[in-house]
């Protein structure tokens, strides 16, 4: 086990190289250069869009906007914010979480783009479906002489959506927080119960499909956030003395690399500390990655720039605010230099150290619910990727793979888990970045179309107003 767990590490470091950062730092840099800072300049519309303002219930599609983008958030909003911070921390100190936000800034970007892709060029799965994801619009954007980045996409997604890393942290959650306190004797025995728990509710709800997926998510999603929203608030409150003294901390430790340990990049401690961050913020936001632009393609509208435009709130949503609340709570309580737990372990210490007796039982909570909905939405964009490479009619045996692939994530060790999925999204975010840097000029022509006849609809109204 030690054998292969220093080979999927390897196969990590590989993967997340020079020419990576480049396609997804350099690329999404691009992206937001050339749309003209879109993303920031359209906020106020895009948050018009996600509260229903343009729904219409005959558009192509299966889901609302709304559904869409808390099906993706699930996936996103979740182990990555709780877990993925605490790694970013335990390894690169508060700098790590700097360039998290640059991840997300230039993500924004990189969201929109993808996203508006996947609505634009909808295919159709082999029962006639209507489809959208990277494989989708790249065959349906540049040709089927592109195929193999789809189908490299497709088959890393196989892996890449398993939920190995928050079945893992949720068993390393209740085993800190619930087992071991209460005396109960922790080991490959209980975390198989835990996993064969996961795996009964997982089941229930996965094979319901995209419709029943959605609907729990859409329900989960805001009542998860808005409790961690609160929890961590009170922690801040508690500490409210060391935030201005931290939060600046982040800043220029990010250059200083004071605090980094892990291994150094292009022969310094700060580019390792980049990598960190940036493989972190990938991570949580998955901006170009391509798992968003499955979920947002079944999104009903005949407005890719829409779809587009309601994808790119992910980023803001859980790295600029969720996660930097995450690591604030770490860093004020100085858990961070006094523990040596690392992954969700690390948060479950900043809790108990703020809200003693009962907030660990708060966190357990929010990290149930992070945990469970992102299980239900991967799965979702793994069947996809089956779809396309073997049909829509052999998609449903993916479910069982992932179904076995909880109890594998449940047994084994954090590192394992997590460089599995770090590398696995690397190969995904290749197709994607390259596809979508190709095709990037045909978002701006029809983004330039969307908005010239959204400014003549409110042209007309005024008139009609004035009238």
């Amino acid at each position: 086990m030690t054998q292969i767990d220093q080979f999927i590490a390897d196969f990590a470091s590989f993967v997340w190289g020079l020419p990576l950062l480049i396609l997804l730092i350099g690329g999404g840099f691009y992206l937001l250069i050339i749309s003209k800072f879109l993303p920031f300049r359209y906020l106020g519309h895009a948050l018009q869009v996600l509260r229903g303002k343009y729904d219409n219930p005959d558009d192509p599609g299966e889901i609302s906007h709304f559904q869409a983008l808390s099906t993706a958030l699930s996936a996103t909003v979740g182990m990555g914010n709780i877990a993925g911070v605490a790694v970013a921390i335990a390894i690169g100190g508060p700098g790590a979480i700097f360039w998290m936000w640059v991840s997300a800034i230039i993500g924004m970007a990189t969201k929109f783009f993808t996203n508006s892709l996947a609505v634009m060029y909808r295919g159709k799965d082999s029962d006639g479906n209507i489809q959208g994801g990277p494989m989708y619009f790249i065959m349906e954007g540049l040709g089927k002489k592109w195929k193999a980045l789809a189908v490299m996409f497709s088959v890393a997604g196989l892996v890449g959506a398993l939920p190995v890393f928050n079945v893992n942290q949720l068993t390393q959650a209740i085993n800190f927080i619930l087992l071991e306190p209460n005396g109960v004797e922790v080991g490959l025995g209980s975390n198989l119960i835990i996993g064969l728990i996961l795996v009964t509710i997982t089941s229930v709800v996965i094979f319901g499909g995209l419709s029943r997926i959605s609907k729990t998510v859409s329900k989960l999603v805001p009542l998860m956030v808005v409790m961690y929203f609160i929890s961590v608030l009170i922690i801040l409150f508690v500490n409210s003395d060391q935030v201005p003294y931290y939060f600046g901390l982040i800043f220029t430790d990010a250059f200083a690399a004071d605090n980094f340990t892990g291994d150094s990049f292009l022969g310094g401690v700060l580019g390792g500390l980049i990598i960190l961050g940036i493989r972190r913020g990938a991570f949580s936001n998955e901006a170009g990655i391509g798992t968003a632009p499955m979920a947002h393609g079944a999104a009903k509208t005949n407005e890719p720039i829409r779809e587009g435009l309601v994808a790119m709130l992910g980023p803001a949503i859980d790295t600029l605010v969720v996660c930097t609340l995450t690591a604030l709570a770490i860093l004020v309580t100085g858990v961070w230099q006094t523990s040596d737990q690392n992954g969700v372990s690390l948060t479950a210490a900043a809790f108990n150290d703020a809200m003693p007796f009962y907030g660990n039982y708060i966190l357990l909570i929010c990290i149930v619910f992070f945990s469970i909905s992102s299980l239900f939405s991967y799965s979702y964009y793994g069947t996809k990727c089956l779809s396309f490479l073997m049909g829509a009619d052999k998609k449903h045996y993916y479910n069982y793979f992932y179904i076995l692939s909880i109890l594998m994530g449940a047994t084994t060790t954090l590192s394992m888990m997590i460089n599995l999925i770090d590398g696995f999204f690397a190969l995904m975010a290749i197709p994607t970045m390259i596809s979508t840097l190709i095709l990037a000029p045909k978002v701006l022509k029809a983004a330039k179309d969307y908005f010239r006849r959204m400014d003549l609809k409110k042209k007309e109204a005024l008139e009609t107003v004035n009238d």
